[in-house]
């Protein structure tokens, strides 16, 4: 019953996360968004959103217990589908986002509470649910939601997740074991945590509305930067610091949570360029222009099928070695799968059968990256505090999510096409082909990283030893 209601709530909270890649081009027209970049920042704020609950709700889970730290998740990504279910309008969404975001911490929970209440092989269980939720949920989302809005309309879609995340909210509840908290003494970092999405907020912001604002995207970027500064002096001395020194100086953490924001700014990278070229009519456009699958939105999601099917593979092909303490051979294999799968696609994207093969390559990929960031996070705690250790990691998820997203949104900007008849314009072609070799790069600088953690261990146990 436990592993189920995980499962469950993994799968929910990733199908929120995927439903809106494929919605994007939808709510554009809906809304009448004049850019891709003002679009995507739906996603951003979503995971912006999360970087805050992945901090707050498992921390809450180790001080005030599972069941009441879950039920909170669920409750959040309730009212944050009931906003734009009732407000039917931009700003509604963006709110909803926000909240859904926050709530979406829910997919990492299962971690902690699988964890604390299967004893001896629970990470190994948690991680599994974790990855195997993830590739159900995917399927879940980009299908499931564009089957929704090509049957009924995008309130309704929000309105049916409403009721979904109801039932979630009081499974979660009812299912969950109410024990005694793991630990006892201990206090959130709320400060800290809002202060850290602020500043990685505002750089985001310039990096997605840099090309529409133009010199006056500089203002949060000097904001964000000299915020970010900040941020780290009082951190280190602060007795409620967002992040554990004591876990981030353990082998490889500090490491495995960068490859997992790596991981998450692929993934994110991914959807958006597949759900945006697949989505334009090339009929709309001009004929110098002309490009585009035409799909609809649950037409775009069975392409994402290969990337869940081996979403499940390579999670269970990533647990014994990384158990076995080889985890930086699979952070290579994963990054490396990755990277081939984003390669093909800057060279051929053109076709559909095109996408079905790049995505289940970097499904793989991603699968395995994420298998080894989480289970290697967790082998370096106690169980007690399996909440901070998963918020830790959940933490660089989002933002890596953010960041991936807002990479995208900048090269999906720097060249426009008009759609004739209507005030909407479209990135030029081009820009996809660099937007996959961008990822590329990001897939391949988890090679780099797992390599200078690597290096300095081995120096520093030199010194001990000498």
């Amino acid at each position: 019953m436990l592993v189920g209601i995980g499962a469950l709530l993994v799968v929910l909270t990733n199908a929120v996360i995927f439903i809106l890649p494929p919605l994007l081009p939808v709510i554009q027209a809906q809304y009448g968004l004049a850019t891709v970049a003002e679009t995507t920042w739906l996603y951003t704020v979503l995971t912006l959103g999360g970087g805050a609950g992945f901090i707050l709700l498992p921390r809450l889970a180790d001080l005030y217990g599972d069941r009441n730290s879950n039920a909170a998740a669920a409750a959040f990504l309730t009212v944050g589908a009931l906003v734009p279910a009732v407000g039917d309008s931009y700003p509604a969404l963006l709110v909803g986002c926000s909240l859904m975001g926050f709530g979406g911490a829910a997919q990492v929970l299962p971690l902690g509470f699988l964890r604390r209440g299967l004893g001896e092989g629970g990470i190994t269980v948690a991680v599994a649910v974790l990855v195997i939720g993830t590739g159900v949920g995917i399927v879940a989302g980009m299908i499931g939601g564009g089957l929704i809005v090509q049957s009924l309309s995008l309130q309704t879609f929000f309105v049916v997740l409403t009721a979904i995340g109801a039932v979630t909210t009081f499974a979660s509840y009812l299912l969950i074991p109410h024990a005694p908290p793991a630990a006892r003494a201990g206090r959130i970092g709320v400060l800290g945590t809002m202060w850290m999405i602020a500043w990685v907020a505002a750089i985001l912001l310039t990096l997605t509305q840099g090309l529409v604002w133009g010199n006056a995207a500089l203002i949060p970027l000097v904001l964000g930067v000299v915020g970010g500064i900040a941020w780290v002096r009082v951190e280190r001395r602060s007795s409620t610091a967002v992040f554990d020194l004591t876990l981030m100086k353990a082998p490889l953490v500090t490491a495995s949570c960068i490859c997992i924001a790596l991981f998450a700014a692929v993934n994110s990278a991914f959807l958006l360029l597949l759900s945006t070229y697949a989505q334009i009519i090339p009929e709309a456009l001009r004929p110098v222009d002309s490009y585009g699958l035409g799909l609809s939105a649950l037409e775009t999601g069975w392409l994402m099928l290969p990337f869940a099917v081996t979403f499940v593979v390579g999670g269970a092909i990533a647990d014994r070695p990384v158990n076995n303490g080889r985890a930086v051979p699979v952070f290579v294999s994963g990054a490396i799968i990755s990277a081939v799968g984003l390669g093909w696609l800057a060279v051929a994207h053109d076709q559909e059968w095109h996408y079905l093969v790049g995505a289940a390559v970097i499904g793989l990929g991603c699968s395995i990256g994420y298998a080894a960031g989480f289970t290697v996070v967790q082998l370096a705690v106690p169980e007690e505090k399996a909440g901070m250790a998963t918020g830790v990691a959940g933490t660089f998820l989002a933002v890596g999510f953010a960041f991936g997203t807002a990479l995208v949104s900048a090269d999906l900007s720097a060249s426009l096409v008009p759609v004739p008849g209507t005030t909407l314009e479209v990135a030029a072609e081009s820009l996809y082909g660099v937007g996959y070799w961008i990822s590329g790069a990001l897939a391949l600088a988890v090679v780099l990283t797992v390599f200078v953690s690597t290096s300095r261990t081995r120096r520093r146990t030199g010194r001990i030893a000498a």
